[in-house]
């Protein structure tokens, strides 16, 4: 109990979202579970990274493009590259020349190589799972816009991993509403819509609770407007508005979001998509909480939310480990 009147807790989530292939974040994304005395772990969406770096291999040495600079270094070094690459949120394959030529002409090649290296890693985390995770804690992992709908029958075919993406989930005293679906965004991923269709994704789902259900909304989008989801202006060639000498700072989060949960009423709302929109809202009765995401600096933020016996919402406490 974090403050105010104690209740009885019984279901503690803990949520995180937008890790972007960090392997550090995820591997601490499980140790969560032990740390905060968590009964389900819940990722949020946007797991998968965020492009593919090749590495050339030559005379026993290696280089790519890090951070914008070209970087050699001995072959002995290659942990530490592939490290550093998977810190800015991408994959690393060592190529050669030709591979190397090939991934800068081929882009039906780069998508597939791309891809397959989302795939291979989530397989990774989906077994570490397995091996890492009391037999007791709930993990529940959901794809968000970044995501290729690729990973989808990946999460559903792990064992000890829960995907319900589109579903109700029966969560303890709540039932976890998920959607990674989120408004258009000037990347063109696949799962954007437009804001009436999202509205219509959305209730297709709440609307399957039974009256008088707890729901826990698990939406990737933040809700417009609510200061989860503020970010940089962008012009047509992608680069930050200044306006009086200053960043343009404006909402991009969902009208259809902000009136589902307006309408329907859930407990919580877990959000994410917005990395530097850290922070907690509430609308109507429903407490909304994005955590945030810093995983370029292996910091994993998340957000611990407990629940009584019948499902109603106890508090919240941010974490950054």
């Amino acid at each position: 109990m974090f403050g105010g009147r104690p209740r009885k807790r019984a279901l503690r989530i803990y949520f995180a979202t937008d890790i972007h292939g960090s392997d550090r974040c995820f591997r601490k994304f499980l140790a969560a579970a032990e740390s905060y005395e968590a009964d389900a772990l819940v990722l949020g969406g946007d797991i998968a990274g965020k492009g593919l770096v090749p590495i050339r291999s030559h005379n026993g040495s290696l280089s790519a493009r890090v951070r914008g600079e070209s970087v050699t270094v001995p072959r002995a070094d290659e942990e530490r590259l592939r490290t550093e690459i998977n810190r800015m949120g991408f994959y690393s394959l060592i190529a050669d020349a030709r591979e190397v030529e090939r991934l800068e002409s081929d882009p039906q090649y780069v998508t597939a190589a791309f891809e397959l290296a989302i795939i291979d890693q989530i397989q990774g985390w989906c077994r570490l799972a397995d091996e890492r995770l009391a037999e007791g804690v709930r993990c529940i992992i959901t794809p968000g816009n970044d995501d290729p709908k690729a990973i989808d029958p990946v999460l559903k075919a792990a064992p000890r991993i829960e995907s319900p993406e589109g579903e109700l989930c029966e969560l303890g005293p709540v039932l976890l509403a998920s959607c990674g679906d989120v408004t258009p965004t000037p990347w063109n991923t696949e799962r954007e819509y437009p804001e009436e269709e999202l509205a219509r994704r959305l209730e297709k789902i709440l609307d399957q609770a039974p009256a008088g259900s707890k729901v826990v909304a698990n939406f990737h989008c933040p809700p417009y407007g609510s200061g989860l989801d503020f970010a940089a202006e962008l012009d047509d060639q992608l680069r930050p508005v200044i306006r009086g000498g200053r960043p343009s700072i404006v909402p991009v989060g969902s009208k259809a979001v902000r009136e589902v949960i307006k309408k329907y009423q859930p407990v919580v709302g877990l959000h994410g998509h917005i990395h530097e929109s850290r922070g907690a809202q509430k609308i109507g009765a429903a407490m909304c909480l994005n955590p945030g995401s810093d995983y370029t600096a292996d910091v994993l933020r998340g957000a611990i939310v407990d629940f009584a016996e019948h499902g109603s919402y106890i508090d919240f406490l941010f974490t950054t480990g």
